[in-house]
């Protein structure tokens, strides 16, 4: 799949569309998310051009990736749910309910995140 420079976090990064910054760095940036799943919900991307999680797994340079996950870290400290605890998802794809093709990370917490999966 081919990268979309018109994605919305693409737009974002370009400073198109607002976003309420938590933290960024020259590798990455973390903001709150507009439909917040949970009392504290962040989004956190890489700065580069990666569609989803096998992409930037396979193609990120090992600064990338370790400044990706920093920034998952970083942004769970700045918004005050590192020391009682956080839930980290990643969608990777169709059947991984990935919405946006620019690899993501969400940082929820601020409470119980219950269960991992509801069953169905």
């Amino acid at each position: 799949m081919a990268y979309d420079d018109n994605n919305v976090f693409a737009r974002i990064l370009r400073g198109e569309i607002p976003n309420d910054t938590v933290h960024e760095d020259d590798q990455v940036l973390a903001f709150k998310d507009i439909n917040p799943q949970a009392p504290v919900h962040n989004v956190v991307i890489p700065k580069g051009r990666y569609t989803g999680l096998n992409d930037f797994a396979e193609n990120a340079t090992d600064a990338e990736i370790a400044a990706w996950v920093r920034g998952l870290a970083k942004a769970a400290k700045e918004t005050g749910v590192a020391e009682s605890g956080y839930r980290v998802i990643v969608n990777s794809g169709a059947d991984g309910g990935q919405e946006i093709d620019h690899v993501h990370g969400h940082v929820m917490g601020g409470g119980p995140m219950g269960p991992m999966v509801a069953k169905g």
